[in-house]
């Protein structure tokens, strides 16, 4: 079951890479998107899945669960969310001032 998902953190990565080096500003902002879904799912495999006891002073278990890697998980998708709806804020603003979302055209050099 991990080399699939490895598989799928694969091609993840490769769309992602894909998108990032287009010209389409949109198309950059979902290409980073899915980067930041790609390596949540690798931190999520690499964490693995544990089972024990929920980690309290109180219980006498065997072995306790460590929350740790789905808390930085967690927090990496919250984190994503927010940059990916910042940046998709910014290219409506870019799109609504310059009228058009191709990067090469918004650099601003006329003479390339």
């Amino acid at each position: 079951m991990e080399t699939l998902i490895t598989i799928l953190v694969g091609v993840l990565v490769t769309v992602a890479v894909y998108l990032l080096l287009s010209k389409s500003l949109v198309r950059v902002i979902l290409g980073t998107a899915i980067l930041s879904h790609a390596v949540h799912l690798l931190l999520m495999t690499m964490g693995g899945l544990k089972k024990g006891a929920v980690p309290l002073l109180g219980e006498n278990a065997e072995s306790y669960t460590d929350a740790l890697p789905q808390a930085l998980i967690l927090t990496a998708i919250v984190i994503s969310f927010a940059v990916t709806s910042f940046l998709l804020v910014l290219a409506y603003r870019t799109y609504k001032e310059t009228g058009s979302d191709n990067l090469a055209a918004l650099r601003g050099f006329k003479d390339e």
